[in-house]
């Protein structure tokens, strides 16, 4: 199984574009590993939506061989939300099994930021002008 983690911006999206990566509309099948066992769990989505846990994995049934984390999403200046994917980052390359490690991360930016981003250096090269 190849394992990845997906990151950005709260509801940037990151769910759906594993949808559309993996081809499908329906939801992944998400598990909730503990203490060695394996449980299929199901998320209210009217109520959970957005609230991840990013140590389950989430797997889509036409992609079985890949096994998705979901973090909750980045929000300026809380630190602690960086702090759940370092941590889950430093476990997961500790891990002594080459299929519980992370193998890789996918960074989600949304368009709007780019664009903003872009806006701002060239404001900053232009001199003023």
């Amino acid at each position: 199984k190849f394992r990845v983690l997906i990151v950005g911006r709260a509801n940037a999206g990151k769910t759906s574009i594993l949808k559309r990566v993996c081809e499908t509309t329906e939801s992944p099948k998400i598990y909730r590993v503990r203490d060695g066992s394996r449980e299929e769990i199901h998320l209210d989505p009217t109520v959970e939506r957005g609230n991840h846990n990013i140590e389950d994995e989430l797997v889509f049934t036409n992609y079985d061989g890949y096994v998705f984390h979901d973090s909750c999403g980045f929000e300026a200046g809380n630190e602690r939300e960086l702090q759940v994917v370092q941590d889950f980052v430093r476990k997961k390359a500790k891990a002594p099994l080459l299929k519980e490690r992370l193998h890789t991360i996918w960074f989600v930016m949304l368009i709007c930021w780019i664009c903003n981003l872009n806006y701002g250096f060239q404001v900053l090269h232009s001199n003023g002008e």
